[in-house]
């Protein structure tokens, strides 16, 4: 990591990355990019402190972003139920949810097409299952980090009865099936660099018997509200900033993973040739949203957990140590770090480095991975320090303006962080 002097004078940092390992599938045809000198790394550069310019342009940016229109895009969502992935509500919300990219300005939307065909359940052996329990007897949680103090059950509700309103019941009644899924997403275009980009995403499918409304609506209107900003008139970026609104990820992180088996070789080439498009910039970074609203903190002795959101509360940034590319991931989760400090309103930052079980999981050994959570994902959330994981409970009306605040924090700070990354500015 060395030291960078801008065109603006201002003074940044420089990562070298090394490229990403191409994927296994096939590529639809596209011209082959220029040929990289050996040894050429490629590089991204986070900035230690923004120029005057582009923290004039975040302040306002953050600014825009509103707690009212949070929680409607929240609500519009709940309107779906759970929306399973394989089910007609899961359709008709990746429909919504792109028509609402298109009314923020965000018009150049696309989707990503594949199959989830998921093979018969298999019962694990019996040192599978002897391997877990010590594992969860040793108070390991996933992820890495250990488990503290009081724990309560988790698990996924699978119960319609558990469910006590019976217009959520009847939303949620249709089964998943097999079969072909899509996933939307709509791209910010840079003005100096349209080759690289962000990647800023969230998952939109839930299960549990439920409206879905925190895991993941949280996030996935939080990514929404960052496209209404950036795509304003009279924002622009030097480098490009992809919306993605992940399918599957409750069946284990599928829609990502096809993005990356589908993108991952087409990164950084121009086409058609000579034009200055990109389909698929080069990815600089990979940031995820999942689960932004509920920190009341550890379960109480009787496993109760506190009906308040905790004045303490906090925006978890977390990437994974072990991962390929745990030191560039590390940097970027202190830049969020920093622009939290900076530009959030309420609630500080956290970085941790066990980052688990979403849709940055298939990014974090290509590019620097980070993701943002209400909670540390593996020794919290998974110790039951939120009580409406997965579980009928989890529907809007449960939450409260505190609750949404927290999500709303999260999302000035990854605004303000991807400013910074991209070169914000605002046409006078």
């Amino acid at each position: 990591m060395r030291r960078y002097l801008s065109a603006t004078g201002s003074w940044g940092l420089v990562l070298i990355l090394g490229a990403c390992s191409p994927s296994k599938t096939v590529a639809p045809p596209s011209p082959k990019p220029a040929p990289t000198p050996a040894g050429s790394p490629g590089v991204t550069m986070l900035p230690a402190q923004v120029d005057t310019a582009s923290e004039a342009a975040i302040r306002t940016l953050v600014g825009r972003l509103d707690l009212t229109l949070y929680k409607e895009n929240i609500r519009g969502l709940t309107k779906f139920g759970d929306r399973r992935q394989g089910t007609d509500r899961n359709r008709a919300a990746v429909d919504w949810i792109e028509a609402q990219l298109k009314s923020y300005g965000c018009t150049n939307t696309e989707r990503i097409h594949y199959e989830y065909n998921p093979a018969p359940p298999v019962r694990a052996d019996s040192a599978t299952r002897a391997a877990a329990l010590a594992r969860i007897a040793a108070g390991q949680a996933q992820g890495g980090g250990r488990m503290r103090g009081i724990r309560t059950r988790t698990g996924v509700n699978t119960d319609s009865l558990r469910q006590p309103d019976p217009a959520i019941r009847a939303i949620d009644a249709q089964p998943t099936t097999p079969g072909p899924r899509e996933e939307v997403y709509c791209t910010k275009v840079g003005t100096t660099h349209p080759e690289e980009m962000y990647i800023v995403g969230a998952h939109m499918d839930g299960h549990g018997w439920n409206e879905a409304a925190n895991d993941d609506g949280s996030g996935t209107a939080l990514v929404m509200q960052l496209a209404r900003v950036f795509s304003m008139p009279g924002v622009t970026t030097e480098r490009s900033i992809r919306f993605v609104l992940w399918n599957n990820e409750e069946t284990g992180l599928n829609g990502a993973r096809a993005y990356v088996a589908q993108r991952d070789s087409l990164q950084g080439r121009e086409y058609p040739k000579g034009s200055g498009k990109y389909p698929e910039p080069r990815w600089l970074g990979m940031i995820q949203h999942d689960m932004m609203l509920f920190d009341h903190g550890m379960p109480l002795p009787d496993s109760t957990i506190p009906k308040e959101q905790r004045p303490e509360a906090d925006v978890n940034v977390e990437f994974q140590s072990n991962s390929k590319k745990a030191m560039e991931s590390q940097a970027l989760a202190w830049v969020f770090h920093a622009a939290n400090e900076k530009f959030a309103t309420d609630y500080p930052a956290a970085v941790g480095p066990h980052m688990t079980n979403t849709d940055s999981g298939p990014f974090q050994d290509l590019v620097a991975s980070i993701s943002l959570r209400e909670n540390e994902r593996g020794r919290e959330i998974g110790a039951g320090w939120d009580p409406q994981w997965h579980q009928p409970t989890d529907v809007f009306a449960t939450y409260s303006d505190k609750d949404f605040r927290l999500g709303l924090n999260a999302a000035q700070t990854t605004l303000a962080a991807v400013g910074m990354l991209t070169g914000v500015r605002m046409k006078p």
